[in-house]
């Protein structure tokens, strides 16, 4: 290692995982934003010179940056500033209620209160808010209350009335419109949201780059380096790409990411593949991902494209967004294009939708490593598993849906269908590269429960779901930082410690490869982020 040039960090005297293939080292050695060299400690401390600096891990372990390989970075940062009603804000109906009361008073009559993050299934009440009660809380604002999925809001009188929804309006293709006793309940899933998203102001441009910074802030302080945001252009349009782009240019952009833009009915595609805008366009900090289209919903809203019905509802299979010809052409289009696609599939009739677009596109134009990927892809059958691995399409879970949903799912498909759902061993053992992430701000966008649940199976109320499905903590690791590389054809780059790849790198407050699954869950932080070779984050200022 001599003829090495002195390292500007090393982190020593402690444990490295390096990746799964190269195991574990004692340190590392960073230099000019890359890895320079791993090895024993004796090793590396040769390539201390007298400007570099040394971390002392005190036995932690040091892992390649974590890669939330689905999240959706920008809308994080604007739920930041939504009233935040997850089931530890407002665990009870009342409470719920309550926020809403107390941010309309604050903000005063006409405008908009936004909250986000309930499930019915968490609430005291066992249901959804109610039209009534939004309009008894707030009745001087339009208020929208948006369930932990993303995929359904209860909206009172006043924002239906803006959005021009009332007791005659008819559901669009893939969405639906909740009607009791001849009156609106409030509850609007899917595409039915869309008349509601045209009246909602708009984001200003700073206030989306703000939002990318604020998210980007929140990631590095649990170690992750690299995100793809799930949907550039769902919210904003393509000023969401162009909002991207100022962050990066003003500094404010935080973490590596990849943009995957959304696409399908109202999407920015076009205005995107015009400018240029093409999956690989970029560079290592701020790069085009692929393109994401909806198929079906939520499986703890029922609105989960499925073959048989959810229990107790013989006539809901959940909803398809597109029909059969729809998807085939957006996606022969986008893969005529150059697109990598990502589609948001979680039933079984939506992932058997997809898979026959993909299998239609790829045998007309052959591109064995497009990659194109499967998002959630939750509940899919042994054949679907076989398809995907001769396809060459990769699922991209969220392992911590079975942590935060996993007896919801239980209660509205039964167990039989639920335990084994989200797979990740069998996918494994398949060779395919299940890249693990958050969905964030679907769930949080802790590391800790997702590590959790792939090491227990475990919901947060202690039900175990398929334990065949557990992996052990390497796995768990590398599903979160080679996979998510992988999915995002970033392998060359980063998602290992190895020379000459990025120098990113996460150190945790503890060895997790000695850990109990539940001393990571609750006695565990990130405590250093490092990002191209510069420190990041540093919980305890321990670099100075």
């Amino acid at each position: 290692m001599s003829a090495l040039p002195k390292a500007d960090l090393i982190l020593t005297n402690g444990r490295i995982f390096l990746g799964m293939a190269e195991g574990v080292a004692e340190a590392v050695a960073l230099w000019a934003g890359r890895v320079l060299a791993t090895g024993r400690a004796s090793e590396i401390e040769a390539l201390r010179g007298p400007a570099t600096r040394v971390v002392d891990l005190r036995g932690r372990l040091a892992t390649p940056g974590l890669y939330d390989a689905h999240m959706h970075l920008l809308p994080l940062g604007l739920t930041m500033r939504q009233v935040d009603v997850r089931p530890k804000a407002a665990p009870t109906l009342e409470r719920l209620l309550g926020l809403v009361r107390e941010r309309a008073g604050a903000l005063g009559p006409g405008a908009w209160v936004q909250a986000r993050g309930y499930d019915q299934f968490a609430l005291d009440v066992r249901r959804h808010p109610l039209r009534d009660e939004l309009d008894a809380a707030a009745p001087d604002n339009p208020v929208v209350v948006t369930r932990a999925c993303g995929h359904i809001a209860v909206a009172n009188s006043m924002a239906l009335r803006l959005a021009g929804i009332d007791e005659t309006s008819e559901a669009p293709q893939g969405g639906a419109i909740e009607i009791r006793d001849g009156r609106l309940t409030g509850l609007l899933a899917e595409n039915a949201r869309d008349a509601l998203k045209t009246v909602i102001p708009d984001s200003t441009g700073e206030e989306l780059v703000a939002a990318v910074e604020d998210a980007g802030q929140a990631c590095l302080a649990y170690g992750i380096t690299s995100v793809m945001d799930a949907g550039v252009g769902m919210r904003a349009g393509y000023r969401e790409v162009i909002a991207y782009r100022e962050a990066q240019r003003q500094g404010r952009l935080p973490v590596r990411t990849n943009q995957c833009l959304f696409g399908g009915p109202g999407g920015i595609v076009e205005r995107c593949h015009a400018d240029g805008v093409i999956t690989g366009v970029g560079d290592d900090m701020l790069r085009v991902g692929p393109v994401k289209i909806f198929t079906d919903g939520s499986a703890g809203g029922r609105t989960a494209a499925m073959f048989e019905p959810y229990l107790g509802e013989p006539r809901t299979t959940g909803l398809m967004m597109l029909h059969d010809d729809e998807m085939n052409g957006f996606v022969e289009d986008y893969h005529a294009k150059g697109y990598q696609l990502a589609v948001h599939a979680i039933g079984d009739r939506a992932i058997e939708q997809t898979l026959n677009a993909f299998e239609r596109a790829l045998t007309r134009m052959p591109d064995p490593n497009r990659r194109h990927r499967i998002e959630h892809c939750g509940f899919n059958s042994a054949a679907q598993i076989e398809r995907m691995v001769r396809l060459g399409v990769e699922p991209v879970p969220q392992p911590v849906f079975m942590y935060d949903f996993g007896d919801l799912y239980a209660a509205v498909l039964g167990h039989e269908r639920a335990d084994p759902s989200y797979p990740l061993k069998t996918w494994i053992d398949h060779g395919l590269r299940p890249a693990a992430s958050s969905d964030a701000p679907v769930c949080d966008i802790d590391p800790f429960p997702n590590f959790f649940t792939m090491l227990t199976r475990k919901t947060q109320r202690g039900t175990v779901m398929a334990e065949s499905e557990r992996v052990d903590i390497a796995q768990a690791i590398q599903a979160f930082t080679e996979f998510g590389a992988y999915v995002n054809h970033q392998e060359g780059h980063r998602g290992r410690l190895v020379p000459g790849l990025a120098g990113d790198v996460a150190v945790f407050s503890r060895d997790l490869l000695g850990a109990t699954p539940e001393e990571i869950l609750h006695d565990t932080r990130c405590d250093l982020t490092i990002r191209g070779g510069e420190v990041a984050f540093d919980r305890a200022g321990e670099t100075g």
